[in-house]
C-alpha cells in the first residue's frame, strides 16, 4: 500500500535508463532493485530505512494539505520545490550514483529532506506551529549554542506561547529561520565526525604502511640495526634467538649481534606490538561512548592502535638498547626481549589516549544529551528584580 502510494505521488516521470532523472516516488523498490544489479550499500540500512519512512510521511503530509485545499494559490510553489525536494532526497537514497563514499548519500539525502521540512513549516498555519513549538524549540536547543540571538528569541517565543499569547506569523518566520539555521548546525557537526573518521583511517593506513617498510627493512637487512644485547657473561641476545658460546663474548659488540639477528627479529617485535595494541584498544572502548551517526569512529580508533603498537614495540626496544632508559642497558634473554615488546605495544595508549579524547569531544558536539542545555529564559511578564 505504501509503495503504491509512493508510485501515484504527484509530479512522478517515467523515465527509463536514458540517463535523465528515474521513476521517483518508488524509493524502496529501487533500493532492492539496486542490491540485485549488485549495486554497493553503503551505510546502516536502519538508517536508511527510517529516512525513507520520513520521507513518505512527509509526502502525506503534503498530499493531505492539497486535498483539503489547505495549500494557497500564491504559496503553490513552496509546495511544489517541497515535492522536488522529496524526490532528490529518495533519488539519493536509491544510490545510483558515481559517489560511493561510505554513508554520504545518507547525509545528502538527510539535507534534502531538511529543505523539505523547512517549506512545509512555510505552508503550516501559526495553529500547526504552535502545536509543533516543543518539538522545535528542542531541536534548536540541541545544535545552536546558548548564546545564539536566533536560540534565545525562539525560546521567547516559546514562552509567550505557553502563556496562552497566539503565535504571530513574523514570529512564525523566526522559528522557521532558526530551525533552518539549526538543520544547517547540524549536518556540520556530522560532517565534522565524517572528516575525523576519515583522518582516522588515512592515519591508520600511513602507519600500517610504515610497519610492513619496517618489517620488509628487518627481513633484508637484519643486521643493520639489529634487536638484540650483549649482557655482561651471557653474550648476544636477540629476539628470536641467541648466541651464548665464548666467541660471542669477546670482540666487537655490533659485528656480533649482526651475525646473530634473525631477519624475523622485526616481524616477531611487531607482531608482538600489534596483540598487545589490540588488547589496549578493547580495553579503551569501554570509554568509548554510541554514536546515531553512521560514520565507526570505535573502528576507526581500534584501527589506528594497531600499527602504533607494533611501532612502539619496535621503537622502544632501540631505546632501551641505547641506554636511554636507565637501569635496562641490556636484556638477558629472548623471553624478556619479547616481554618488554609486549610492555611497549600496549603503551601506545599513551599516545593514541588523545586521539580518544579527541573522538569523544566531536562525538559529543553532535547534539544530544550531552549538548549543554539553554538557559532558562524570563517571563516577559515577570518584572526584573
Amino acid at each position: 500500500m505504501a509503495s503504491d502510494a509512493r508510485r501515484s505521488g504527484p509530479r512522478a516521470t517515467d523515465n527509463g535508463d536514458d540517463g535523465t532523472r528515474p521513476v521517483t516516488g518508488a524509493g524502496p523498490e529501487r533500493l532492492r532493485r539496486g542490491r540485485w544489479t549488485g549495486t554497493p550499500e553503503k551505510g546502516l540500512w536502519e538508517l536508511r530505512e527510517s529516512l525513507d519512512s520520513r520521507i513518505g510521511e512527509l509526502e502525506a503530509r503534503l498530499r493531505t494539505k492539497a486535498e483539503r485545499g489547505q495549500i494557497p494559490r500564491e504559496e503553490q510553489a513552496l509546495a511544489d520545490q517541497a515535492h522536488e525536494e522529496l524526490r532528490a532526497a529518495r533519488d539519493t537514497l536509491c544510490h545510483h550514483h558515481r559517489r560511493r563514499l561510505p554513508a554520504a548519500h545518507l547525509t545528502v539525502a538527510q539535507t534534502h529532506f531538511d529543505v523539505a521540512h523547512n517549506l512545509l513549516l512555510r505552508l503550516s498555519s501559526t495553529d500547526e506551529i504552535t502545536s509543533m513549538m516543543p518539538g522545535l524549540v528542542a531541536f534548536v536547543r540541541e545544535h545552536l549554542p546558548v548564546d545564539d540571538a536566533r536560540r534565545v528569541r525562539v525560546e521567547e517565543i516559546a514562552l509567550s506561547v505557553r502563556s496562552g499569547t497566539p503565535l504571530e506569523p513574523a514570529q512564525r518566520e523566526v522559528v522557521v529561520d532558526s530551525m533552518a539555521v539549526a538543520r544547517l548546525a547540524h549536518l556540520r557537526e556530522r560532517l565534522r565526525v565524517r572528516n575525523f573518521t576519515y583522518v582516522v583511517y588515512g592515519m591508520a593506513i600511513a602507519l600500517t604502511v610504515i610497519v610492513a617498510l619496517v618489517g620488509v627493512f628487518g627481513v633484508l637487512a637484519p643486521g643493520t640495526v639489529p634487536l638484540c644485547f650483549s649482557p655482561e657473561g651471557v653474550g648476544v641476545v636477540c629476539p628470536t634467538g641467541s648466541d651464548t658460546s665464548e666467541r660471542s663474548r669477546e670482540g666487537d659488540i655490533d659485528a656480533l649481534q649482526a651475525q646473530v639477528a634473525s631477519p624475523w627479529d622485526y616481524a616477531v617485535v611487531e607482531f608482538v606490538g600489534i596483540i598487545a595494541a589490540a588488547v589496549a584498544a578493547a580495553a579503551s572502548l569501554r570509554r568509548i561512548k554510541g554514536t546515531s551517526t553512521p560514520y565507526n569512529v570505535p573502528v576507526a580508533l581500534a584501527l589506528l592502535k594497531l600499527p602504533t603498537g607494533a611501532l612502539t614495540a619496535v621503537l622502544g626496544l632501540l631505546l632501551i638498547r641505547g641506554e636511554f632508559v636507565p637501569g635496562l642497558q641490556a636484556l638477558n634473554s629472548s623471553a624478556q626481549i619479547i616481554a618488554w615488546a609486549i610492555v611497549f605495544g600496549y603503551a601506545q595508549q599513551l599516545f593514541t589516549k588523545f586521539v580518544d579524547n579527541q573522538a569523544q569531544s566531536v562525538l559529543n558536539s553532535v547534539g544530544g544529551p550531552n549538548n549543554t542545555a539553554g538557559k532558562p529564559v524570563q517571563d516577559p511578564r515577570t518584572p526584573a528584580a
